[in-house]
């Protein structure tokens, strides 16, 4: 014997079990936010503000609520928004 090693991996085994971590790590992370300020928001969907102004701020359906001088967007509604609003951008 040489000290050769032979492994073999289900590749997509592998690959599934990434999938589940990544999707547990997603949820842990999204449930520490309860809401969303504008970095944030500006952040998650990759805009400048004036560009999320201009595109969908004033759109009467986009969930916010200024709290003395600083926006806030609840993060399950904000998404939901998001995801109608841009298959409405087709």
């Amino acid at each position: 014997m040489n000290g050769m090693l032979t492994i073999n991996i289900d590749e997509n085994e592998v690959k599934k079990m990434c999938r589940e971590r990544v999707e547990e790590l997603v949820k842990e992370v999204d449930s520490e936010y309860v809401f969303w300020d504008s970095t944030e928001l500006k952040k998650r969907t990759c805009m400048s503000w004036n560009t999320i102004q201009d595109n969908f701020f004033f759109d009467p359906r986009f969930p916010k609520v200024k709290v003395g001088g600083k926006w806030y967007f609840p993060v399950k509604e904000t998404r939901d928004f998001l995801k109608t609003w841009l298959l409405e951008q087709r």
